[in-house]
């Protein structure tokens, strides 16, 4: 079963710079895009044999998630329940007969941290709910989390320490979701892989001179680590600041 996750950064954007073509070339199972900053009744974006499922911000313009998937689940979810969480559109759950597909968009912590204390308690919750389900049936997230968790998975690490995405508390949060039984699918496979990133500023030709951050992660449950086959990056990919990310899994 193959999967890909793509922070589009605006879908009625992304749609303008290729993504269609993207979406029919890399025919996945399962596709997952985060920031989709529309409703779905504001663009027309249906795929032959994919049933979709969106998850809109109540704020216009704002966040958001959506999947497409070829295989009809048996439930899906909007929100983990929590008032405080779900009016951003940034979790879409959905049950398949051996795992749960769970499509994430991590809020971001803001410039001058404004956003911190929020980004903890989210992290908690989310946390809670992902070891909740996985004691029904195998996980499989998905998502931009905003999170660079190690030194590796970014360029300049000692001049980012404590900004947005990179604070000992962002890290510390990722290292307790995946003690609480998960894996980073790509670290799983490569764990001293360089240079592989997701994501790069529109600042300073980033993107051109490889400057990123890997913060677009599949995270899978350990119990069903040993059936990942591969797992990629594909930094070629333009029409976003985040490039698409992707799992091969046998499940």
């Amino acid at each position: 079963m193959k999967l890909v996750s793509w922070n589009v950064n605006g879908i009625r954007a992304c749609v303008n710079k290729g993504f269609k073509d993207f979406f029919k070339q890399i025919d996945a199972d399962i596709f997952c895009i985060q920031e989709t900053k529309c409703m779905q009744n504001q663009i027309e974006l249906d795929f032959d044999g994919y049933n979709s499922y969106w998850n809109s911000a109540e704020k216009k313009g704002y966040s958001g998630t959506a999947v497409f998937t070829k295989e009809e689940p048996l439930t899906v979810k909007f929100g983990i329940g929590i008032e405080e969480h779900d009016k951003e559109g940034r979790v879409i759950t959905l049950e398949f007969e051996n795992f749960f597909l769970v499509n994430i968009y991590t809020p971001n912590s803001k410039r001058e941290l404004e956003r911190l204390d929020y980004r903890q308690v989210w992290e908690d919750e989310i946390r809670n709910y992902l070891v909740h389900l996985n004691k029904i049936k195998p996980v499989i997230m998905c998502g931009d989390l905003n999170v660079a968790h190690k030194e590796i998975d970014l360029k300049n690490p000692k001049t980012n320490r404590g900004n947005a995405g990179f604070t000992d508390e962002e890290r510390q949060k990722m290292t307790e979701l995946l003690e609480a039984g998960f894996v980073d699918s790509y670290r799983y496979l490569y764990p001293e892989k360089q240079d592989t990133y997701t994501w790069w500023s529109y600042m300073g030709r980033a993107r051109e001179k490889n400057v990123g951050w890997r913060i677009d992660y599949f995270i899978v449950s350990e119990s069903i680590s040993n059936k990942i086959k591969q797992a990629f990056i594909y930094p070629e990919i333009m029409g976003s600041d985040h490039c698409p990310v992707g799992l091969d899994i046998k499940i």
